[in-house]
């Protein structure tokens, strides 16, 4: 509950003047009280001289009213919960998003995925304060805002408040938070093409597609740009975060190539367990993900934390089922994938829609991220190491076309009169402006990295280890 004593100006002058009432009865009494002691005790005979004394100094009241007007405003509550929501979103990369692939992965570079998500994640850290938050949150076009408006957060203080998109937060509190979406969209594409990529063409890669593929996305959804202006609904990141990077994951590891040996002998996983505390810990931190993109302690984020429950768990029995009824057998690596793609499948749509929506969601996208694991990736005669699109692309893609449906209030969403088939459409060209825009960016970098380093490691590094040949240390001593 929001209360605050003494609200509004005049409330707030009543108190003042009150205040100066009672000083001048004070000192009424305590000039009564002189003028007696006075009277019982006799003046001196001789001329005293006296100074005038100093004029009284002017009423407080603009002094309290200027000082009330600079005063930081926000909820506390609010502040709180998005500073709880930052760290959230911080656990799921590092280390939740390292252990999950780190554990899909050979043991001999199992390091090396967890050097290059850690340095891509702290690198992109600073590339949004240098110039990414003021490209995607200033004004500008419909693709790009300003890169030099709020440069290394210019004009921004420790006090600021009201400089970004939420008024209610401090102005460093939302920086940080964006910092995170940024930081782990880009570092979710590495898993795509992990055991056989170059560690500097992966930091050229990183720093690039941030630049021309995440700046404009986020700008264009939630910064007023194209789609945002359409009427597009992704409440926290189903095309800018998930789909983006999903096609970016896909175009890459084409590019990459196949590892040595795909599709001739099996390349297992290392350590499941890992990948299994990976995925719940990206179970925890999403709650940050999605409800702290309510940016307030609040109704929204309140359903957005149960939807964010209730997908997830459609997820994981719809990935189960299917395993049991296609395989025979269940897999724990599938029950994990499974809540991935759940929380993947609600991300756009987390605060819009109700809960039955949410399980709607969650079922749907457990399911058919299996095809897209499999099936779908046997189709594209792709290596995707840590089925980046099969996950990210395929539940991103189901997750921002159900968000036009379940969004209606008539299927217990959110948005009153929202006509279902107006907005279907809307989400579609959502999904296929993001998924153009992506690959033709991600092509052309990669063209680039692919001029300036090269892509790939040499076929000896390969198959003696990237922990080895390019980081000189191995987890696991013979």
């Amino acid at each position: 509950m929001k209360t605050s004593l003494f609200t509004g100006w005049q409330a707030r002058f009543h108190a003042v003047c009150l205040l100066m009432l009672i000083s001048a009865l004070a000192v009424g009494a305590f000039s009564s009280t002189a003028q007696a002691q006075a009277q019982v005790t006799p003046a001196p005979s001789e001329t005293v001289a006296v100074e005038p004394l100093p004029v009284a100094a002017a009423p407080a009241a603009p002094v309290v009213e200027a000082a009330a007007a600079a005063a930081p405003s926000f909820d506390h509550g609010d502040v709180a919960w998005m500073l709880t929501s930052t760290l959230l979103v911080l656990l799921m990369v590092v280390p939740g998003l390292a252990l999950f692939y780190g554990g899909l992965v050979r043991s001999k570079n199992v390091l090396s995925i967890l050097s290059q998500i850690l340095v891509v994640f702290s690198l992109i850290l600073i590339l949004w304060v240098a110039y990414g938050y003021s490209a995607v949150f200033s004004e500008g076009n419909a693709f790009f805002g300003s890169f030099t408006e709020f440069a290394f957060l210019k004009g921004f203080t420790p006090d600021s408040v009201g400089n970004t998109p939420i008024k209610g937060l401090p102005d460093y509190l939302f920086v940080a938070f964006q910092s995170t979406f940024a930081g782990i969209t880009t570092a979710l594409i590495v898993g795509a093409f992990a055991e056989r990529i170059k560690f500097k063409a992966v930091l050229l890669f990183s720093a690039l597609w941030f630049t021309l593929s995440y700046i404009p996305m986020a700008h264009i959804v939630w910064g007023g740009g194209y789609l945002g202006a359409m009427g597009a609904i992704d409440f926290a990141g189903g095309t800018v975060v998930h789909i983006n990077a999903g096609v970016a994951g896909l175009v890459g590891a084409y590019f990459v190539g196949k590892r040595i040996g795909y599709g001739q002998t099996a390349l297992k996983p290392h350590n499941v367990p890992f990948t299994y505390i990976g995925a719940m810990l990206l179970w925890v931190g999403w709650f940050g993900f999605n409800a702290g993109s309510a940016a307030a302690a609040d109704t929204v984020a309140s359903l957005a934390f149960l939807n964010t429950i209730l997908a997830t768990a459609a997820a994981v029995l719809g990935w189960t089922l299917v395993e049991a009824v296609s395989k025979g057998k269940p897999s724990a690596l599938g029950a994990a994938s499974g809540a991935v793609a759940g929380l993947v499948g609600i991300t756009p749509a987390c605060g819009t829609v109700g809960p039955l929506g949410a399980i709607v969601i969650g079922l749907v996208a457990g399911v058919v991220c299996v095809w897209g694991v499999t099936g779908l990736k046997r189709l594209l005669r792709v290596d995707d190491t840590a089925d980046v699109f099969g996950v990210h692309g395929i539940g991103g893609i189901v997750g921002a076309l159900l968000t036009g449906v379940f969004s209606a209030q008539s299927l217990g969403g959110t948005k009153a009169d929202l006509d279902i088939g107006h907005q279907v459409w809307v989400q579609l060209v959502s999904v296929g402006f993001t998924i153009v825009w992506c690959a033709v960016v991600t092509a052309v970098i990669l063209l680039v990295v692919r001029m300036v380093f090269g892509l790939r490691v040499t076929e000896e590094a390969e198959r003696t280890g990237l922990d080895v040949t390019s980081h000189g240390e191995s987890a696991y001593e013979a």
